[in-house]
């Protein structure tokens, strides 16, 4: 489990450690960094969880990492021939745009979570994640669903222009404008859903092994890009699936 907050603790190097808890957090940043290790046995049963974007690299590790702890987990995809990799999850072929595929997704759930992503759209104009999280708030609203981790990406809202110069003068503006006009739009979708949201925003994705602690931000200043492995993504978010530390709040995670 990560959790972060953006005030630095007299404190520095703590360690508790209280029966099957172990509790390490390091203050070596303006950022505090959390990291939780709780033992599995006794532990009350897990959200059933309904995944969106499940066939892409972060997606498979979300469903994966919720698999092993515990969670049931329905995938909603495009054909059953993209369902490869998502074995043990309850797989719903439909479309994410689509209200009533999403409806009946949702019978039986009790969070979501969306990994939906669009690829490099230089000329064309993107609506799809917008158009499909805005099915999603209504299909959610109507089934009486309130708990939604959606993931957007650096460079989203207030976080852009902190990529990095790269990302900020190179990457984004020749392949990712139209993108993340996109992303804009689907956050403020969930902004103003009504619901418990929390919005991910990680810096720049690799398939690199985990780290052991990864920052969450949303006071920027002094942030200038940064990389995260998608397996980290994938715990920060499942993390968020049960804890309000991030509630309503728009963290951007990196190393």
């Amino acid at each position: 489990m990560f959790r972060a907050w953006d005030e630095p603790s007299k404190f520095d190097g703590y360690r508790n450690e209280m029966g099957t808890t172990t509790i390490e957090a390091c203050f070596n940043k303006p950022e505090f960094f959390m990291s939780t290790h709780i033992a599995t046995g006794g532990s009350p049963a897990r959200p059933k969880l309904l995944v969106l974007g499940a066939t892409g690299k972060t997606g498979q590790l979300i469903v994966r990492q919720a698999l092993a702890r515990g969670h049931q987990v329905r995938a909603l995809v495009r054909s059953p021939e993209k369902a490869n990799g998502l074995e043990g999850a309850e797989i719903i072929v439909g479309d994410a745009r689509d209200e009533s595929a999403l409806r009946k997704a949702l019978k039986g759930i009790d969070a979501v979570v969306s990994a939906l992503g669009t690829p490099a759209s230089p000329f064309r104009e993107v609506t799809l994640l917008s158009t499909a999280t805005r099915s999603l708030v209504n299909a959610m609203q109507a089934e009486g669903i309130t708990r939604l981790v959606c993931i957007t990406g650096m460079g989203a809202g207030d976080s852009a222009g902190h990529g990095g110069f790269l990302f900020d003068r190179v990457i984004f503006p020749a392949l990712l404008r139209k993108v993340y006009a996109d992303k804009n739009r689907q956050e403020a979708v969930v902004r103003n859903s009504g619901l418990e949201w929390v919005l991910v925003r990680p810096s720049v994705l690799n398939d690199k092994a985990t780290r052991p602690a990864v920052r969450a931000l949303t006071d920027l200043s002094g942030f200038h890009g940064g990389s995260i492995a998608r397996a980290d993504v994938a715990s920060f978010v499942l993390d968020q699936v049960q804890s309000d530390a991030w509630l309503h709040r728009t963290p951007l995670i990196s190393w």
